[in-house]
């Protein structure tokens, strides 16, 4: 996008599109890129929210002084989260208005002395607090540890937009058009899960919290801080978040296998074979050691069913798998089943560390756990497409796994 687009009377979006940047939090790629979000209100008093990140500032200025009437000021600046991503061009920014007044609450200004060394021209504000810009208000909501500690929302009421910050935001510049309802039906769920997984998902527990705020406000557009505009079906983004938070899932499986020698890997295909063989339609395979985390992180996420395997590898787990299931451990999913498989050579150890994750991650782990030392025989295979239709079974019985 080249411009501010209106998203209701004299309230814009002039956000940027970043198509550059490979690795989104030097972790997770971004294929298709992804979108700076900030929006600008006027009234007698105008207010930006939120900024972008510093690299776009030249951009991002003409956005906004193509919004602003010549010698028009800007008064305030509200910041729904400092993350650099969206306060990297708050310096500049200031230098250009210098009389603008930054709007945050005390989380925000700690923030803004350590990232920024800005001390001065803020205004504290606090949760429900309204910014009066002369006939419309800004509302504050704030919504900590979403997921900073920071983190707030700002509802404007006349046209009913709430700026939800990262919450329902997602991966995935913006092609065309800002808005869900110019957009491919069925376009942007897998993007915005494997955002939400890999950002947000840790703190699903204040997420839930967030959406009993968003429920209690009469929105009809939610503005994220990326991706589209919600003003079609806001309601279905909202799904997504409840149903991802909550831990809830889709019915399938994820393999995630890896494999020096291809004897793990014959060990996964008699697995899928078995989940074929039970009825389950949606199956997702990924080699560690060719997928990136994030997809298979988001796929974890997506399906109720999982199943690991790995070999041995110097009497630990295969290091990639290791990084998988740290990172596992870290974003705390719940609700899930799960399966366990793997082989080793001149001595074992793998295995036991699948094991402790599955005791402790509270998943459902179904038998049969599946171990060869050396490749596979007929009868290791039989047992693995086995363990395919166990996890199958389980999969249709349980309905609320691992509670």
């Amino acid at each position: 996008m080249d411009r501010p687009v209106a998203l209701g009377r004299d309230i814009f979006w002039i956000g940027v599109n970043d198509r550059e940047t490979d690795l989104f939090e030097a972790l997770w790629p971004l294929p298709h890129g992804v979108s700076y979000n900030s929006y600008l209100v006027l009234d007698d008093k105008t207010a930006l929210i939120d900024t972008v990140r510093k690299s776009y500032f030249n951009e991002y200025l003409a956005g906004i002084r193509s919004v602003l009437r010549p010698n028009r000021k800007l008064d305030y600046l509200v910041i729904n989260h400092i993350e650099p991503d969206h306060s990297g061009c708050l310096k500049s920014i200031l230098k250009e208005f210098p009389g603008l007044t930054i709007i945050g609450n005390r989380w925000t200004l700690q923030f803004l002395e350590q990232y920024h060394g800005i001390t001065e021209q803020t205004r504290l504000v606090t949760d429900g607090d309204v910014i009066d810009l002369g006939g419309r208000k800004l509302h504050l909501t704030l919504t900590p540890m979403v997921h900073w500690p920071e983190t707030m929302m700002t509802f404007e009421p006349e046209d009913k937009i709430l700026f939800t910050g990262d919450v329902f935001g997602g991966y995935g510049a913006l092609e065309g058009s800002i808005f869900d309802d110019e957009m491919d039906a069925g376009a942007g769920e897998d993007e915005t899960r494997r955002y939400f997984a890999n950002v947000l998902g840790k703190y699903s527990s204040m997420i839930r919290k967030a959406l009993v705020r968003v429920e209690q406000l009469d929105a009809n557009v939610f503005a994220p801080s990326h991706g589209p505009v919600w003003r079609g079906d806001p309601a279905r983004v909202y799904r997504w978040y409840d149903r991802w938070s909550s831990h809830e899932a889709e019915e399938g499986a994820v393999v995630v296998y890896g494999s020096m020698y291809e004897n793990t890997k014959r060990m996964a295909e008699a697995v899928e074979r078995g989940l074929g063989e039970g009825g389950v339609k949606q199956i997702a395979v990924h080699d560690v050691s060719r997928s990136h985390l994030s997809y298979i992180l988001s796929d974890i996420w997506r399906y109720r069913g999982a199943a690991l395997g790995s070999p041995t590898y110097n009497t630990k787990l295969f290091p990639l798998m290791a990084s998988l299931v740290s990172l596992l451990r870290e974003k705390n999913i719940r609700k899930r089943t799960l399966g366990i498989f793997g082989s080793f050579g001149w001595s074992g150890g793998g295995m036991k560390e699948l094991t402790s994750f599955a005791a402790d991650s509270g998943w459902d782990l179904v038998e049969p756990v599946v171990e060869v030392k050396g490749a596979p025989t007929d009868e290791t295979l039989a047992r693995c497409g086995l363990l395919g239709r166990h996890l199958a079974e389980a999969l249709r019985t349980r309905q609320s796994p691992g509670g």
